[in-house]
């Protein structure tokens, strides 16, 4: 073993030594990880550079609590999304599906206790996740609102009990029940997903009648923030559940990519890393005659070093992996920036459009940046960066819409996207106030992923109106009319085509139950895979930009353009 590993092991070591007061055995330690989206390895494999967080250090963390403190006192939770967004995972989702999954094996040799499904799990299909479930072993995969509707019973396990450091422990699991919002139903055939409170309000009396538990704990795939509605559903009402139901000693909940430390008004303690395994949520538990008492904490994995052990196991996939990501797929003659594409058309964004287009065989192509700051480089471009490319597996849909929709569509987009200015001095992008959008999108007021502009059509977006009015459509992209009476074949991504983003159901006016009339046509794989198809077959790709839309007027446009960018990618 290195020496820094070792030294960063006992470092671990003495942290979490100081946040528990009593010696091992009068109490536990939970620790969570939540969206680590495939980040296994200390390797980002898409941009072919180190990772600041992954599993890999979490293991090291890990096994020095577990020196410390004992095994038996330790419990490992994980809060979902793990099987989307690192080569590492995608490859062994759908490339090599014969050889056993690096997901649960890594989940094995870190000897997790439970983990709970997220929606990025779900959208990898069934053939994936039940094989990943089959995969785990003893390991439970916990979601107690996910119902199978052949049944009526849970389609996962919906709890489980362990024993652990002499103290009997009752796990419920919990998934955001928005997932028919944006996965095609193929996906979650045969489930219906309930609402969190209603599913907590059966199970928790459940188990607490028939387990007994000492300590209940609940690791929910949703976040904190209980006022945002997708259609019907509440997406995150972890914290609602942890307020709202009795009997919850810890709550572990993920989804919004957000940190979070709260002990609530009724004494439960819920804690959120946050995403990639930067981060993890601890908490420890000590048992005194006067009750539970209970400390929650984020701990960063920056300084931790990677389990040596870990990457050791699993070497050769690291290196499978690897070779995938190198693969050259073709050339580029010059630089696609996505950051390009907040502030008028782009050569990222051409591309990707024209791709659409020609998969689709769409008059309209309509999509966003998916990632708030991706770039592919000049000269050779690699498996690698179809990743960067298109961050999603989503399938691409072909709709029937009227031109009316489309632009109604556009209307919703480029308000979630600007406001209106009423000043040449005024900002155009609307900019982060009070509770930012997630992740790595936190200086907005929306996620870019809802940020969709068009191809296939000539348009100018108008930055001094409102909604209704800042969206003027000249005519089709070869110059003949475009007609708001006229239905067009328009490509969209699977999780638009069900309602993400409400684009399409508070943009276009389309209601949820009707959106499925709309569709055309459907890819059968990810629209990624079509991408890297196609770009196989190009000795080259170039940076082009058509002007097939602009802001204005320029007047106000340009200035604030530049001011903007330079607040939002500012100079390092």
């Amino acid at each position: 073993m290195k020496l820094r590993t070792i030294i960063a092991m006992s470092v671990a070591a003495t942290a979490i030594l100081s946040t528990a007061a009593s010696p091992a055995g009068d109490g536990l330690t939970f620790v969570a990880t939540t969206d680590v989206h495939g980040n296994l390895l200390p390797y980002n494999f898409i941009t072919r550079r180190p990772a600041t967080g992954s599993l890999a250090r979490v293991a090291t963390y890990v096994d020095s609590l577990r020196a410390a403190r004992g095994a038996d006192n330790v419990v490992l939770l994980d809060v979902g999304d793990l099987l989307q967004g690192q080569p590492t995972v995608y490859y062994y989702n759908y490339l090599d599906t014969v050889v056993p999954h690096i997901a649960p094996r890594v989940m094995r040799a870190m000897g997790y206790d439970a983990l709970a499904l997220g929606n990025h799990d779900v959208e990898t299909g069934h053939a994936v996740y039940d094989r990943f479930r089959a995969q785990l072993g003893d390991i439970p995969l916990l979601a107690a609102n996910a119902v199978d509707t052949a049944t009526g019973e849970p389609y996962f396990q919906p709890y489980t009990v362990i024993n652990k450091g002499g103290k009997r422990i009752a796990i419920l699991g919990l998934i955001t029940p928005a997932i028919p919002a944006w996965l095609p139903e193929n996906l979650w055939s045969g489930i219906k997903f309930e609402d969190m409170m209603e599913s907590a309000s059966k199970w928790v009396p459940y188990i607490k009648e028939k387990e007994k538990p000492d300590l209940m704990v609940g690791i929910f795939h949703a976040g904190h923030d209980a006022s945002r509605h997708v259609g019907q559903w509440i997406e995150n009402a972890s914290v609602q559940v942890a307020d709202s139901i009795e009997g919850f000693d810890l709550v572990f909940i993920g989804h919004d990519h957000q940190i979070y430390n709260s002990t609530r008004p009724n004494g439960t303690l819920v804690l959120n890393g946050a995403n990639l395994a930067d981060n993890i949520a601890v908490a420890t538990v000590e048992f005194t005659p006067e009750g539970v008492e209970k400390k929650g904490e984020v701990v960063s994995m920056a300084s931790v070093e990677p389990s040596s052990r870990f990457m050791e196991e699993f070497k050769s996939d690291s290196q499978t992996v690897s070779d995938f990501v190198d693969e050259v797929i073709t050339t580029a003659t010059g630089r696609f920036r996505q950051r390009d594409a907040f502030f008028g058309p782009s050569a990222f964004m051409q591309l990707l459009h024209e791709l659409q287009l020609d998969i689709a065989e769409a008059d309209i192509s309509l999509a966003a940046p998916l990632s708030f700051d991706a770039d592919i480089a000049e000269g050779t471009v690699r498996m690698a960066d179809m990743f960067t490319l298109y961050k999603y597996e989503n399938l691409l849909y072909t709709l029937a819409m009227t031109g009316q929709e489309v632009k109604d569509y556009l209307e919703m987009s480029y308000d979630l996207w600007t406001r209106p200015m009423s000043s040449p001095d005024e900002e155009l992008i609307r900019f982060a106030t009070g509770t930012p959008a997630k992740g790595d999108y936190a200086a907005l007021q929306h996620p870019s992923y809802n940020f969709d502009s068009a191809a296939g059509i000539v348009y100018e977006v108008d930055v001094t109106q409102p909604r209704g009015n800042k969206i003027r459509i000249i005519s089709m992209a070869d110059g003949s009319e475009f007609d708001p009476e006229k239905v067009y074949k328009v490509a969209v991504n699977s999780y638009r085509a069900n309602g993400g983003g409400d684009l399409l159901t508070k943009g276009a006016g389309i209601p949820h139950d009707r959106l499925g009339e709309r569709i055309l046509k459907a890819t059968d794989r990810d629209l990624r895979y079509y991408l890297i198809e196609r770009l196989r077959g190009r000795d080259k790709i170039e940076p082009v930009v058509t002007q097939n839309w602009k802001f204005v007027p320029e007047s106000y446009a340009l200035p604030a353009i530049e001011r903007d960018r330079a607040k939002l990618f500012p100079k390092k």
